[in-house]
């Protein structure tokens, strides 16, 4: 989709002023990716008084960390039964229990860092579109609570309540969750780095990967590092300099919008307590306010290169569907990024080598999840046993004919939308006979 300047981008705090790499270098480990993983990574390396370089093909936050929704949500997709069920009886409670921690390492980053980036902890809301989805929430409520999480079942007064919405069932709230201005997150990671005594350098693409003497060595266009061990964190963004670590997930586009800031009146009535909330649609739309009370919406977008009117009108529907007192509002910033989503809907870490290490795959839950999987990197580099990081260190198993999985995304993707449009008209043909 045609680039466009997105809300976080006119709103961020400053970055850190950075240069390219213009000169051979060495450290002790050399980072490839400065979004939350890699600067999350290096940040705990240096604070363990390693000498860590990043580099960052085009500037902080210009991909994935600075241009997402800034849901800071705990776990990941699947439910904690179903990790435990996947991973066993000795790793599976401890991955659930590292998954749900990530608010926790965020909110604390923030804190002890003074990260200015509009950092709210109110919770984190899923709305139900359905009595049917309803049942899966409840299963997900009793399976948190039963581990002590601050989760609640919400009926269907209560979920209106706290969106400001009628379309709803009924849903949950997961009040370790919360919401940061995601590019302003990403700056402050950087400049906490930085005061840790991380080097970084911007606009300086990774071209070459070779082995050196006692590890690695990684050639710009420039320039060169060489570090003892090495950290792809890439994610969604990864290209054919990691290949094989490429081909194992697939980056569909996700696109958002944001309204005007809305009048006090109505501003009140959204979110009143100022959650953020991802519903249960097989295509997902996610929502929030930003600081200023602008709605912000998003979902997933398209692989083509359209006009705003085109590539937002799925998003503008979804606004008018929620929030039909916005009738009429007016729309100030449309933009998009790539999500990386993996075939096990689980984010992956990999010794990809001797010396070098790798993470990614978040599938859509990279603010929490993305800085957790930094820490576990470092410990990682820092020697810490397998056994004792409470995450599996998973091979390398890129999708077959990866090649294909653009065009396999696309056909999901349109499929998935035509299950939702017709379960929307089965709820609007119900409504009218009980009318």
């Amino acid at each position: 989709m045609t680039p466009m300047r997105s809300l976080w981008s006119a709103t961020a705090a400053p970055g850190p002023a950075l240069a390219a790499l213009t000169r051979d270098a060495g450290a002790d480990v050399v980072i490839v990716g400065a979004g939350y993983t890699g600067l999350s990574a290096a940040l705990h390396l240096s604070e363990a008084g390693r000498d860590v370089v990043v580099l960052e093909a085009a500037e902080i936050g210009e991909r994935a960390s600075g241009l997402n929704g800034g849901q800071v949500i705990p776990g990941v997709k699947h439910d904690p039964d179903t990790l435990e069920q996947m991973f066993g009886p000795v790793l599976g409670p401890k991955l659930v229990r590292t998954v749900a921690a990530g608010p926790d390492l965020v909110f604390e980053l923030i804190r002890r860092h003074g990260i200015e980036c509009a950092a709210l902890r109110t919770g984190w809301l899923q709305p139900a579109t359905s009595v049917e989805a309803l049942k899966g929430i409840r299963s997900r409520v009793m399976q948190w609570r039963s581990r002590g999480a601050d989760v609640a079942l919400l009926d269907e007064q209560e979920i209106a309540r706290l969106t400001g919405s009628r379309r709803y069932s009924g849903g949950w709230i997961d009040r370790r969750g919360g919401t940061v201005q995601p590019l302003s997150y990403v700056r402050g990671l950087a400049h906490a780095a930085q005061r840790a005594g991380t080097r970084i350098f911007s606009r300086s693409p990774a071209l070459r990967l070779e082995r050196a003497q006692g590890g690695w060595r990684v050639q710009t266009a420039r320039g060169s590092l060489t570090g003892a061990a090495l950290i792809l964190a890439t994610g969604a963004y990864t290209d054919r300099l990691a290949d094989s670590l490429r081909r194992t997930l697939v980056a569909i586009p996700s696109y958002q919008v944001a309204t005007a800031p809305l009048p006090e009146a109505l501003r009140r009535s959204i979110l009143p307590e100022g959650q953020a909330a991802s519903d249960t649609w097989h295509l997902l739309r996610y929502f929030r306010l930003d600081a200023s009370g602008r709605l912000v919406m998003g979902s997933r977008g398209s692989f083509a290169d359209l006009p705003v009117q085109r590539a937002a009108r799925h998003h503008y529907r979804a606004v008018a569907e929620i929030y039909p007192q916005l009738t009429g509002v007016q729309y100030e910033y449309h933009w998009g990024g790539l999500v990386g989503m993996t075939r096990d809907h689980l984010p992956h870490l990999h010794r990809a080598a001797p010396g070098m290490l790798a993470a990614l795959g978040y599938n859509g839950r990279g603010v929490a999840m993305a800085t957790v999987m930094g820490r576990l990197l470092a410990r990682c580099a820092l020697g810490e046993p397998a056994e004792e990081l409470g995450f599996p260190l998973s091979p390398i198993a890129p999708i077959p004919m990866h090649r294909f999985s653009r065009m396999g995304a696309r056909i999901a993707i349109q499929y998935l939308r035509a299950l939702d449009g017709a379960a929307r008209l089965r709820s609007r043909l119900s409504a009218a006979r009980t009318a």
